[in-house]
């Protein structure tokens, strides 16, 4: 049995256009999870009280959007007499089915409801089932049942389908009982009978939402139990209620929480039907993956594991609307809390990098979880250089970019571990930084003593760009080795993407942060002072079988060379008595 999430499931909410552009959209929303989440998707779609140029125009929304999984319902009806369609509408799902496989034919996998026991419309239990028939007959896929009380209603309505020609795959859906109150309101909307005996139980305990809690789990834990026993179920459906905490106790104590690496890839893995074949990115939107998601959205070819030339076609020209992703989880206080309220010098900006590193709280004592640069909090992996980037970020070395060396990690390593079970993964150090031009000077005066390390260093306008390796040859940074397999290569350092990462690299600088500040301000001179004069320098140790990268010795000498040069600076300056 598969371990881990099929799919996730969006529903048609009725509040507002579920079809809009608003970011709480039911299409949103879906399209959000699948791209920038990497979660697959399927979307409900309703068809009462919507025409079918309607429908036609939503499909086609979700087709464009990478969507290919749709459960089609019927929808509440405004009352339960009057389930007839809208005018060129539809009256049932049966219809909305037929349609999709008609007018947007191979274009998407359907799903319908099933009833283990029986639609609350419908006449009989067995008429129920005959028009499940018909819907499956007009070309649905597979099944989601309704929710149900007793596992031997799923068992006997698997048989019963099964018995009239129903042959694609079942889901038992199953809710777990949170509260009294959630339990009274899902029953109200599905018709369904409470058994005796489990009313029994809730009654004394509907006060309680923690004890009603736990006898939904221990419920829900016997049913899921049964049904994988009578091997009737090929998976568990979860109506969560947007309530995750009863499902991953549920999930644990059957065995189905899968722990170590879910990482098919280094990278989330987008399961838009046109990333299907990506198998390679640059590493420099490690951590933004969702600008680089949006920005090669209309890619028709990505790099596959035999990526040669960063010339090829393959890499493609990301789009320039790269700052799409402005919008921070954020609020403009909160940013100003986490990054200051006032700059007073550059060396405020490096407290903020190395408060984030550090996870020590600032002067106000709030904690810096995010940075223009990152999407999310701190990653596993630059953990495990925690030590040695606070003191880069304290001496001005402003990393937003870090991987450690890797020798042959078992591939269900924790931290760094990706890909099939029994391989080994491999990864050269990384490190990706802004720092002032002293520095950038010292480095280079001290990079020709470490043969090993490949760099590129630019700056804002581009007209200082230098590297020592070839212009158009990507770097691979992360490879694995699987049994049965081919190496997989899906991280690479590549000169033609540096180049346009670093237009989006600088200007997060004025739009993300520098704007939090009026204009004219110090504080936003400060932050204008940085993109301006720092320079974007990102290093590659090849030497990846050593203990511990050469890129800290390196830093160490680069250190060591500006304080000489500050020297022989201070001392071919005239004086004066």
């Amino acid at each position: 049995m598969k371990r881990g999430p099929l799919f996730i499931d969006v529903t048609w909410h009725p509040a507002g256009n579920p079809a809009g552009d608003s970011e709480t959209s039911s299409m949103s929303i879906a399209s959000a999870a699948l791209n920038y989440s990497g979660l697959e998707t399927v979307l409900h779609l309703t068809c009462v009280k919507h025409t079918r140029t309607q429908i036609s125009s939503y499909l086609e929304r979700a087709h464009g959007l990478g969507i290919r999984n749709i459960l089609a319902l019927r929808g509440d009806p405004e009352s339960r007499e009057n389930v007839n369609a809208t005018t060129d509408g539809f009256s049932h799902a049966c219809d909305l089915v037929e349609h999709i496989c008609q007018v947007h034919p191979n274009k998407f996998v359907i799903g319908v409801a099933g009833y283990p026991c029986g639609h609350p419309d419908a006449s009989s239990y067995e008429e129920d089932l005959l028009f499940l028939k018909k819907k499956v007959d007009a070309g649905a896929h597979f099944i989601i049942t309704q929710l149900f009380f007793n596992p031997e209603h799923f068992i006997k309505f698997v048989q019963d389908c099964r018995a009239i020609g129903i042959q694609v795959p079942i889901i038992p859906g199953v809710m777990p009982i949170q509260s009294y109150d959630s339990l009274r309101h899902i029953v109200n909307l599905s018709r369904l009978e409470v058994p005796k005996d489990m009313m029994e139980v809730i009654q004394p305990l509907k006060d309680n939402d923690e004890a009603i809690r736990n006898y939904g789990v221990d419920l829900a834990v016997s049913m899921i139990q049964r049904l994988f026993e009578s091997d009737m179920a090929p998976g568990i459906h979860f109506y969560t209620l947007n309530r995750e905490v009863a499902v991953v106790k549920i999930l644990k104590k059957v065995g189905l929480w899968r722990s170590g690496p879910s990482r098919s890839l280094p990278w989330k893995l987008a399961f838009n039907h046109r990333r299907s074949t990506e198998e390679v990115r640059p590493i420099f939107w490690s951590a933004r993956p969702k600008s680089y998601i949006y920005r090669t959205q209309n890619w028709d070819e990505f790099p596959n594991g035999r990526w040669g030339n960063s010339q090829s076609p393959a890499f493609g020209e990301l789009k320039d609307y790269y700052l799409f992703y402005l919008k921070s989880k954020n609020s403009k206080e909160d940013q100003l809390a986490m990054w200051g309220s006032e700059l007073t010098c550059e060396q405020d900006v490096w407290n903020v990098f190395y408060q984030y590193i550090s996870g020590e709280s600032n002067r106000k004592g709030i904690t810096v979880t995010s940075i223009p640069w990152n999407d999310d909090e701190l990653s596993p992996e630059t953990i495990l250089l925690k030590d040695r980037l606070v003191d880069l970020n304290k001496r001005g070395i402003l990393t937003i970019n870090s991987q450690p060396n890797v020798n042959g990690a078992p591939s269900e390593d924790p931290v760094v571990g990706w890909g099939m079970p029994q391989g080994y993964v491999y990864q050269k150090a990384y490190l990706e930084f802004f720092t002032c031009r002293e520095n950038v000077e010292a480095l280079i005066q001290v990079l020709p003593k470490f043969p090993k390390i490949n760099y590129h260093i630019i700056n804002k306008s581009g007209k200082v760009n230098l590297a020592n390796c070839h212009k158009h040859r990507p770097i691979a940074v992360t490879w694995g080795v699987f049994p049965g397999s081919e190496i997989i290569q899906p991280t690479v350092v590549d000169p033609v993407s540096f180049k346009t990462w670093k237009d989006e690299a600088f200007e997060l600088w004025n739009e993300q942060w520098g704007k939090l500040y009026p204009e004219g301000s110090y504080s936003r001179d400060i932050i204008r002072y940085i993109s301006d004069n720092y320079f974007l320098v990102n290093l590659v140790d090849n030497d990846y079988v050593k203990p511990e990268s050469s890129l800290w010795m390196l830093f160490e000498a680069m250190f060591e060379q500006r304080s000489q040069n500050s020297k022989d600076s201070a001392l071919a300056s005239p004086t004066t008595n």
